[in-house]
């Protein structure tokens, strides 16, 4: 079963799941960053498909070239689950069409509230008393997709976006490789991803 992490930044993501022994078979980055150096250093293919190769970040990035690229890149090492995290450009269809079902995603909401970039922000600004993380399965549509678990994170008086954000981001360390690995688990019984759904989120302990 292959299995890729895509990451763009530090890599902490990367980290939780290779402490929790999940076997990751590529790490795939779209710039430089320490993610790539953590699979390095944990034996770990590590491959870049650089976005500067195809545009950069400004209006020329050619967002098909890009998704056509790295689709290839997993599928010659043949890859059957491919687990964002962090990784910071937006595919085209294709890519949901090549591993389709089979693209996971972790965003700090109890979606489907609270989509995109701002979602620990927005949750405070809205006046919400509970947020949290949630895993689910990645379509082309941004941060929809059905969601797989998902756990609770109070919010507390006075709570600043950089706060609450730290403590989403250490209940996402512990959700995301334990929804990883039961995902894995139903793929070597032959079912997919999506039979591990659960609807109750769980509370942060």
């Amino acid at each position: 079963m292959g299995t890729a992490v895509l990451a763009s930044g530090e890599g902490t993501i990367l980290e939780a799941i290779l402490a929790t022994r999940i076997e990751v078979s590529v790490v795939a980055a779209d710039r430089a960053c320490r993610a790539l150096s953590i699979a390095t250093d944990a034996g770990i293919e590590a491959i870049t498909v650089d976005r500067r190769d195809f545009g950069g970040f400004g209006p020329a990035f050619d967002r098909q070239g890009y998704t056509d690229a790295l689709v290839a890149a997993l599928r010659d090492r043949r890859v059957d689950l491919v687990c964002m995290a962090g990784f910071g450009t937006i595919f085209t269809p294709s890519f949901f069409e090549a591993f389709g079902g089979r693209v996971l995603n972790t965003h700090p909401s109890l979606l489907p509230a609270f989509r995109g970039w701002h979602a620990v922000r927005d949750a405070l600004q809205a006046g919400a008393t509970t947020t949290g993380c949630t895993v689910h399965l990645a379509t082309e549509q941004l941060d929809d997709g059905p969601i797989l678990r998902q756990m609770r994170v109070e919010i507390e008086p006075g709570d600043d976006e950089p706060g609450l954000h730290e403590r989403i981001k250490a209940v996402e360390r512990e959700l995301y490789p334990a929804t990883i690995r039961a995902v894995l688990e139903a793929l070597s019984r032959g079912e997919e991803p999506a039979s591990i759904a659960t609807t109750v989120p769980e509370a942060s302990r």
